[in-house]
């Protein structure tokens, strides 16, 4: 996969969080994002709210997310994917978060009101 379409892919699950978390939107964020795959470690930096995607290893990323590549081309791909399903992925362990706690925490917590409002 090239590297414009691995952006446009990461612009799209973007897209998918937004949609369903409008709350994010708002967030000023740098994230580094992961995608192992046979052997490679593609590191990317994405930049929100503006969606800036560059092959970077983003030393100025306050959240970490790591996701296997053909698992993330997969869902990000799906354009009936939802938050539920990367809510599901990440309880599974497909996708890591780490970074700074209260950041972290406060995404949780704004995805965890937005699915319970959902129901």
């Amino acid at each position: 996969m090239s590297t414009a379409d691995t952006r446009d892919l990461i612009g799209r699950a973007i897209d998918q969080v937004w949609r369903d978390v409008p709350a994010l939107r708002q967030l000023k964020l740098v994230i580094r994002l992961e995608l192992p795959a046979r052997g490679d470690a593609a590191v990317w930096r994405v930049e929100l709210p503006d969606k800036k995607v560059s092959r970077d290893p983003g030393g100025d990323a306050r959240v970490d997310v790591s996701v296997q590549r053909v698992f993330f081309n997969t869902l990000a791909g799906d354009p009936k994917a939802t938050i539920r399903d990367w809510v599901e992925a990440y309880d599974h362990g497909q996708v890591k978060v780490s970074g700074e706690p209260a950041v972290v925490k406060l995404i949780g917590n704004v995805i965890e009101r937005q699915l319970t409002r959902a129901r």
